[in-house]
């Protein structure tokens, strides 16, 4: 029987979807044609989400560390066998928990049963 709520997962990806409407739309506005993160920054200000910049630009600057720390020791990706495609699907899905938990103030929302059986191998 199908739900007359909309799954969470649906607002975030319209969120998303918002967020990088109006990335692309700033880009344009500064006459680039890559979106940068100063773009999704703006993008985030100019739809009412300022709350959130300080959070996006802190995991902006952990990632440039992480991904100058990976490069500076070859690179996680250099020898083609550092995960596997599960572990990195594990690693994938505790990062979205975590930015969940971050979203819901500290609290966990309860994970929702997979639905897609083709990602299960």
């Amino acid at each position: 029987m199908p739900s007359k709520i909309k799954s969470t997962s649906y607002y975030y990806i319209e969120f998303i979807n918002l967020v990088s409407s109006e990335s692309n739309d700033v880009c344009s506005r500064e006459d680039k044609r890559t979106i940068a993160p100063e773009h999704v920054l703006k993008a985030l200000e100019v739809l009412g989400f300022g709350e959130y910049i300080e959070e996006v630009y802190a995991a902006y600057e952990q990632h440039k560390l992480e991904t100058m720390h990976d490069s500076l020791k070859g690179g996680k990706w250099s020898n083609g066998a550092a995960m596997t495609e599960e572990e990195a699907a594990a690693a994938q899905q505790r990062m979205f928990d975590e930015a969940r938990a971050r979203m819901n103030g500290g609290v966990t929302a309860p994970k929702q049963p997979e639905t897609n059986q083709s990602l299960k191998s």
